[in-house]
C-alpha cells in the first residue's frame, strides 16, 4: 500500500468536499430534513458524501465505504472487510445549520476493528488534520504544516481543560466535569473537541451519550498518533470500529495523561 499517495489523495477529497460545504453554507438559505433518527440532513451532507463515495470509490475500488449518509451494509458483509473506510461527510450538521463554523470532514480508514488513517478538515477555517498510525499527527494552516503534541497533565491537576459538546450535553458529562478539581470547560461542536486534546489546547472530552463510529474514527486517530488516548467509559479499552453495533460506547478522550 503507498501510504503517502493513499494519503495525500484523501486530503485532496477532504478539501473538496470542504469547498462544497462552504459553497452552499454561503447560501442566503438550504435545505433541511429530518432523517429517520431525527437528526437533521442538508445539501451540504449530500453533496459532501456524494464527493468523498465517489472518489473513494474510484481511486480506492477494493476498500467498502461505511458512511454516515449510505445505506448501512449488514454485520454479516462488514466483517468480512480487511479494509475500510470510515466517512462523516459533514459531522457537526446543527452547528452547520446555527452557521457558527464548528463543523468538519471527516475520513478514517479502518483495518480489521483498529483505526490505521484519519483526516479530518474544517472548512469554514481550511484546517487540516492527518495522521497514520505509527507515523505521527499534523495539523496544516495557510501551508504550513506543524506537528501535534497533546499537553501532559495528571486527572489531579486543577484548571484541566474540558471540551464538551454544545448539542450534547448530559447529567452523566456534568457530573464527570463536577468531580475535577476547578475545570475551565469549552464548549465546541463536532470532532474539533478531540482536535483541541490533540494541540494541547485542553485536556479532556468526556462523551457520556451516544455517538456513531463515523463520528469519532478520524478524529481519534489523530489524537493517539498526537499523544492521546480515547477509552470506553466502562471498560478502559480502546474504542473498536467496524462493529456488529456502529453505535460507540460512552468514552473519555485523554490528551497527554500522566497516571503517576
Amino acid at each position: 500500500m503507498d501510504k503517502n499517495g493513499l494519503l495525500e489523495s484523501v486530503k485532496l477529497l477532504a478539501r473538496e468536499a470542504g469547498a462544497a460545504i462552504m459553497d452552499i453554507y454561503q447560501r442566503p438559505d438550504f435545505n433541511v430534513v429530518d432523517k429517520s433518527d431525527h437528526s437533521p440532513l442538508t445539501d451540504a451532507d449530500q453533496a459532501s458524501n456524494q464527493i468523498i463515495c465517489d472518489g473513494l470509490m474510484r481511486l480506492f475500488p477494493k476498500f467498502p465505504i461505511i458512511s454516515e449518509e449510505n445505506r448501512e451494509t449488514p454485520y454479516e458483509e462488514r466483517k468480512t472487510y480487511e479494509y475500510c473506510w470510515l466517512v462523516d461527510p459533514l459531522d457537526g450538521t446543527k452547528e452547520f445549520i446555527r452557521r457558527n463554523g464548528d463543523f468538519t470532514v471527516n475520513i478514517a480508514l479502518v483495518k480489521g476493528q483498529s483505526l490505521e488513517m484519519g483526516v479530518v478538515f474544517i472548512p469554514a477555517t481550511e484546517e487540516l488534520y492527518w495522521a497514520w498510525r505509527g507515523m505521527g499527527a499534523f495539523w496544516e494552516l495557510g501551508g504550513i504544516v506543524r506537528p501535534l503534541k497533546t499537553a501532559s497533565f495528571r486527572l489531579t491537576d486543577a484548571g484541566l481543560g474540558v471540551v464538551a459538546s454544545r448539542s450534547h450535553m448530559t447529567p452523566e458529562t456534568e457530573t464527570f466535569i463536577s468531580s475535577l478539581n476547578q475545570p475551565s470547560l469549552l464548549s465546541r461542536g463536532s470532532a474539533l473537541k478531540f482536535l483541541l486534546l490533540a494541540k494541547g489546547e485542553a485536556h479532556l472530552y468526556p462523551r457520556l451519550a451516544p455517538t456513531m463510529e463515523w463520528d469519532t474514527g478520524a478524529a481519534q486517530m489523530i489524537l493517539e498518533e498526537a499523544g492521546g488516548s480515547v477509552l470506553e467509559a466502562e471498560t478502559q479499552q480502546p474504542l473498536l470500529y467496524n462493529k456488529p453495533n456502529l453505535l460507540n460506547p460512552h468514552f473519555i478522550a485523554f490528551g497527554g495523561m500522566n497516571a503517576s
